[in-house]
């Protein structure tokens, strides 16, 4: 089970606002820094002391803290009405809702369905909407990926996490971000590829890298691209 706390440290002169995640999938100490905000990630077993984590780290996690802020500006207003676009797979798509039997992706749109509407709401439908395709396409990814790798995974599970993308378990449960349907299909198989080299390697050092690259040769730029365009995945200002 995971445990989060929030905390505040000092850092170079500068408040820094973090939590403290335990976690027992965790095989070492580490700070995630996203859009969301910095963790520290301390595995169950370990006795570790989070703000000295930090404080031998302060440099980077300013740096880091700094470029996320600069991309927090970058985050869309999202207006949940027809005619406007939604990012499905990398394209702005435009949201149209009409009369029709079901739910549908196009080349250019979205269409959903007036009467889900009408019973509930454009945001929640289109909500939902996501998470069937991402379902939908997130095990057919996987699963590819699984069989390339010869890695065996236990389950797939989709996450509404705040600040993963993803996630691998010692038990071999994959969770993904529903979220990610939004981001381009490149970006979608970088994660995946990541999540189950962790079948393999359950760290990040120079062997788990090694094992990434030969299933995404270029996935120190998948990764920077996901860093600085974190921003347009953001579903709603609840994300923030």
């Amino acid at each position: 089970m995971n445990r989060f706390q929030c905390r505040e440290i000092d850092l170079l002169g500068i408040p820094v606002e973090y939590e403290v995640r335990h976690s027992a999938d965790a095989t070492d100490p580490r700070i995630d820094i996203d859009i969301h905000g910095v963790t520290v990630v301390i595995p169950e077993a370990e006795d570790v002391q989070p703000t000295k984590l930090l404080e031998e780290n302060a440099a980077w996690v300013i740096e880091k803290q700094r470029n996320y802020d600069s991309y927090r500006e970058q985050a869309p207003d999202r207006n949940f009405e027809a005619g406007n676009y939604f990012p499905y797979l990398g394209t702005d798509r435009e949201l149209v809702i009409e009369s029709c039997r079901r739910h549908e992706i196009t080349e250019n749109s979205i269409r959903l369905r007036q009467c889900a509407v009408e019973q509930s709401s454009v945001k929640q439908v289109l909500e939902n909407f996501y998470r069937s395709h991402a379902r939908n396409h997130l095990t057919d990814r996987v699963d590819q990926y699984a069989n390339r790798m010869d890695v065996g995974y236990k389950t797939l599970e989709l996450r509404n996490q705040r600040t993963r993308w993803g996630s691998c378990s010692t038990n071999g449960t994959i969770s993904l971000n529903w979220r990610l349907i939004m981001a381009p299909p490149e970006i979608v198989d970088y994660l995946v590829v990541h999540e189950l080299a962790h079948l393999t390697e359950q760290h990040h050092k120079r062997e788990f890298w090694q094992l990434v690259g030969e299933y995404v040769t270029d996935y120190k730029a998948k990764a920077e691209w996901l860093e600085k365009n974190s921003a347009r995945l953001i579903f709603d200002e609840d994300d923030l």
